[in-house]
């Protein structure tokens, strides 16, 4: 199902439904296909926003993290979104993390699933000569734990990405500022209710990966799925959404009283 991407100033995006806004932040590669099965799920209940990150349009200075969190912080501020339930996958959950931590005011709830922001392997040491497909196309099985998962559109998708010099540039400067902004001893200020949903055979960010966020981060819970790599809403889209719906729900049930 495709959706209509709206345009509001100079944000594009997609908004589906109504309610409680669940924003959805992807990652590197990220294409809007990754949150198919999300969107439809949620658009019943949630206001579901997917704000298109510049990853590759923002000036070289600016293609970091901190230049994508300021993105969506003018994003969030231009629409007035508030009691927002913010979600993140890869490079996406360590653009909400840095969001959360500087600008916590709209957020009502954290969702983290393989999001970098501790640890992460990324493409590797050496970057492919462009042209290099069988690369790339082993590269996009490994986000995955069947590679099935990796269809010739997705292939096609990052092979197109990486075969532009300035975008390979924008990706390495984007991956290297990942790497450097850890943000191990400042997760303990978040206030916000988290929830970790992790594939136990991610190895982009391993499963202790997910194990010290938990650690680090106050009020979180973590969900392993099995048999589940780097992106667990497009792999094992039915138990991510029920774990997911879950946590929704309880933030919506008041604490009873003693």
């Amino acid at each position: 199902m495709s959706y209509e991407i709206k345009l509001d100033g100079k944000f594009k995006f997609i908004e589906e439904g109504e309610g409680e806004p669940l924003m959805l932040l992807h990652g590197l590669f990220g294409a809007l296909s990754n949150f198919r099965h999300l969107i439809e799920h949620f658009r019943k209940t949630n206001k579901v926003v997917v704000p298109i990150l510049p990853l590759l349009e923002l000036d070289l200075l600016h293609t970091s993290v901190g230049g994508l969190q300021k993105f969506v912080h003018r994003f969030i501020e231009h629409r007035n979104y508030n009691e927002i339930n913010l979600l993140g996958n890869s490079l996406g959950g360590h653009v909400a993390l840095v969001h959360i931590l500087k600008n916590p005011e709209r957020i009502k709830s954290l969702i983290l699933t393989g999001s970098s922001g501790l640890f992460e392997n990324g493409m590797g040491d050496t970057y492919p000569k462009r042209g290099d497909k069988e690369y790339i196309r082993k590269k996009t099985e490994l986000t995955f734990y069947d590679p099935a998962m990796a269809t010739e559109d997705l292939v096609n998708e990052v092979f197109e990405i990486t075969n532009n010099r300035m975008k390979v540039i924008k990706i390495i400067a984007l991956a290297k500022s990942a790497i450097r902004n850890n943000l191990g001893e400042e997760l303990n200020q978040i206030k916000q209710p988290a929830c970790l949903i992790w594939g136990n055979n991610d190895t982009i960010t391993p499963p202790f990966v997910a194990k010290e966020f938990q650690r680090l981060i106050p009020n979180s819970e973590l969900h392993f799925i099995d048999k589940c790599g780097h992106a667990p809403m497009m792999e094992v889209p039915e138990e991510f959404n029920r774990i997911l719906t879950q946590f929704l729900s309880k933030l919506k049930t008041p604490a009873a009283t003693v």
